[in-house]
């Protein structure tokens, strides 16, 4: 809460009729589970069509040779954003694009599927939250 210490205005915009609006996207089940789905920032519109970067994220960790992952969007003259899958290795496991791309299709919606691929380490934060917004400018700065 420290950003909104002494800030007024922060603090006017972030809480609104008795709410802490986080920017988190969920679903309020009727036994009164809350379902986070993803960050309203994080979600990628491709075609028309809402991708949650979270949804692919866990495809993607569930596959054996992966060890993190993070999904970004990435523009696109045809489609306005896709997805950009940048994934971290287990320690001695390969793996390339077209098998990563395989295995989504079996779990995922065809346009939810990566179009991009990139194998590096993720930035994170001290606490070890990885920093989709270096992510997104590292994939813009390639594109360039």
């Amino acid at each position: 809460m420290k950003g909104y210490l002494k800030n007024p205005k922060a603090t006017r915009e972030a809480f609104r009729n008795g709410w802490f609006l986080t920017g988190d996207l969920g679903v309020l089940h009727p036994d009164g589970y809350v379902e986070i789905k993803d960050r309203a920032k994080d979600i990628i519109i491709s075609g028309g069509e809402n991708i949650s970067s979270l949804e692919v994220e866990e495809v993607l960790y569930r596959h054996p040779a992966v060890r993190e992952a993070a999904v970004v969007a990435v523009p696109d003259e045809k489609w306005g954003e896709v997805p950009l899958a940048v994934i971290a290795l287990k320690e001695g496991a390969q793996v390339n694009e077209a098998e990563l791309t395989s295995f989504c299709r079996a779990h995922l919606a065809g346009f939810k599927i990566p179009k991009l691929y990139r194998f590096d380490e993720l930035p994170k934060t001290s606490t070890g939250k990885i920093q989709k917004h270096i992510l997104r400018a590292k994939a813009l700065k390639s594109l360039a």
